[in-house]
């Protein structure tokens, strides 16, 4: 299921897009059923084209109307904000070819619609959903052969232990699992997950279910490695960042690059499958319990403070 497609439902029992989409409403009927009153009441007068412009708002109010109330969808929003635009531009001209009648109420209309106008901005911007998909792949080297590699990685509750940002996995199924993530920003996130194909010793493939936080597949592709040097692990990963190349720039600034992430996941795992545990530096003798790998700096002797962490 898309994102598009999830954030429908929240949108309608929104309070603030139902409030909008009453709004529009209210405003349309008055402008289709006396187009020539209403263009008065704004002190802009009812001559035929203000009549036609009046009743143009007023269909197009009541469109918006229809799809903020029925459907909900982040376009209507920024369709709102367009007609807004719309508005302001016939409402300037109004003011500025004013003969005077009506003035103090075209004035008011327009102060009205400004505040409208920064509504419909809000509403568009903080119900819009973002994304960019993105796609990473990995490749590392173990020294274990292809069957003991992949029993490895199939015991996806111990996923945990070298992927840095991962929380939890706990299986509920023969083929599924839910699993909880770390996220920038303090953040938590969490998906439940089914192994759509599976190869024993070969292939790992798998997608998040409907609803998930973040949707996400990818596959692991264990192949022997050239002149029998053990397994090469072939990883790839799909999914999407929220809130599009913001979320991403931000993510790369707090140090979580994602193509970052990955590598350094595949370091770990390397590691724990051939020696089995991960190899810390005195930069880091916290590890991924404190999440101290990101980032990491060279070895230097420890702090007073640090032991007694590393030692606690």
């Amino acid at each position: 299921m898309s994102t598009a497609t999830r954030s429908a439902a929240p949108l309608q029992q929104d309070p603030l897009v139902r409030g909008l989409g009453w709004a529009s409403a209210l405003l349309g009927v008055p402008q289709v059923a006396g187009p020539g009153s209403f263009a008065r009441a704004l002190g802009v007068g009812d001559a035929p084209r203000h009549r036609l412009a009046t009743a143009v708002v007023g269909v197009r109010e009541l469109a918006a109307a229809a799809a903020l109330l029925g459907r909900p969808k982040p376009a209507w929003l920024w369709g709102r904000v367009g007609g807004d635009v719309m508005d302001l531009t016939m409402l300037a001209r109004a003011l500025k070819n004013h003969e005077g009648r009506g003035l103090g109420r075209t004035v008011a209309a327009t102060a009205a619609t400004t505040v409208i106008a920064a509504t419909d901005v809000y509403a568009a911007v903080t119900r819009t959903h973002r994304s960019t998909p993105v796609e990473l792949t990995a490749t590392t080297t173990v020294s274990r052969p292809p069957d003991e590699v992949y029993g490895f990685w199939r015991q996806l509750d111990q996923l945990p232990r070298f992927m840095a940002h991962l929380d939890e996995v706990r299986i509920t199924g023969p083929r599924t699992s839910h699993w909880k993530a770390s996220a920038p920003f303090d953040k938590q996130v969490e998906w439940d997950a089914e192994i759509t194909r599976e190869v024993p010793g070969q292939l790992i493939a798998w997608r998040s279910a409907d609803g998930a936080d973040i949707d996400n597949s990818g596959e692991v592709r264990f192949t022997p490695a050239p002149g029998g040097r053990g397994t090469e692990i072939h990883v790839t990963l799909r999914y999407d960042i929220p809130a599009g190349p913001l979320g991403k720039a931000a993510a790369r600034y707090f140090g979580e690059e994602p193509h970052q992430q990955l590598d350094d996941d595949l370091r770990r795992a390397k590691q724990i499958a051939e020696t089995g545990e991960v190899v810390r530096s005195e930069g880091a003798p916290g590890g991924k319990r404190a999440r101290g790998e990101f980032p990491q700096h060279p070895a230097r002797p420890l702090t007073e403070d640090e032991l007694k962490e590393a030692l606690a």
